[in-house]
């Protein structure tokens, strides 16, 4: 398949945004007196609701018809199912391997930071959750660039839903690290960091598959991103949307979300 390299430029620069969303969680939660919880959640329904919709709407259907025009009906749909419940294993391992810190308002609401004994062990918290970070938004990077590579409309829909979903994990790694050394700038800088593993995940990621792209890799690749991204919402977004809010809250938002996309794709289809 022949890729131009604005198409690569283009693709990589909404992976890059959607990375460092990140640093837009450390400055809401350095200099924002009072965070908007119930904005905070709707936004994280809203966020699961466009990848969802775009999951089993998009990339799955496209992934299907893509597979199925070259290895048959039966056979182009084994792949496509047996591809996306690969992603959904992928990220799961890496799940399970590395402790995930999505609750950031746990730290301000629960710990009280004037009695902590041992500033260390909150700063030890925030460098892992840092790492923890930077290690999940790796395969989110090959994902979204993948899917701006392929279509343009599909990349800027998952970048601004996985832009969102960064925001509260800015949050995380920020907050500890300031409690704990009192330096915003270390804080931010750390946080700003977590999210380059998305554009260094699609560099990686494009070095490493551009020579097997093809319609069978983008095939897999999009079963393989839809599974990821419904792993996400349903283990990550709508529980952190519900602890932030109102369950209903939460709802509301992955409706509009999902409302939002569908007319999206409606209008530029």
């Amino acid at each position: 398949m022949n890729l131009s390299n604005n198409n690569i430029l283009f693709a990589f620069l909404l992976t890059l945004i959607a990375g460092l969303s990140t640093g837009i969680g450390s400055i809401i939660s350095l200099y924002v007196k009072q965070t908007n919880i119930k904005f905070l959640s709707a936004s994280l329904g809203f966020s699961a609701g466009v990848m969802i919709y775009i999951s089993m709407i998009e990339l799955f259907p496209a992934s299907k018809e893509s597979l199925c025009l070259i290895y048959g009906s039966s056979g182009g749909y084994l792949i496509t199912t047996l591809s996306f419940f690969a992603g959904i294993l992928l990220i799961a391992i890496i799940d399970k391997l590395v402790p995930s810190f999505h609750n950031p308002h746990e730290f301000k609401d629960s710990v009280d930071m004037e009695n902590m004994s041992k500033k260390n062990d909150l700063l030890r918290l925030g460098m892992f959750s840092a790492l923890a970070i930077t290690i999940h938004n790796f395969p989110e990077g090959i994902a979204t660039f993948s899917a701006a590579l392929k279509d343009g409309m599909l990349g800027i829909s998952i970048a601004i839903a996985v832009a969102i979903h960064n925001i509260p994990e800015g949050i995380a790694v920020s907050v500890p690290i300031y409690y704990s050394t009192g330096n915003r700038k270390k804080a931010f800088i750390y946080s700003f960091a977590s999210g380059l593993s998305e554009p260094l995940g699609a560099i990686i990621g494009y070095f490493i598959l551009r020579r097997f792209l093809n319609e069978t890799m983008f095939g897999i690749v999009f079963a393989v991103v839809a599974g990821i991204m419904v792993y996400i919402s349903l283990d990550e977004l709508l529980p952190s949307a519900e602890k932030y809010g109102k369950h209903h809250l939460a709802i509301y938002g992955l409706i509009l979300g999902m409302g939002v996309m569908a007319a999206s794709l409606l209008i530029f289809k």
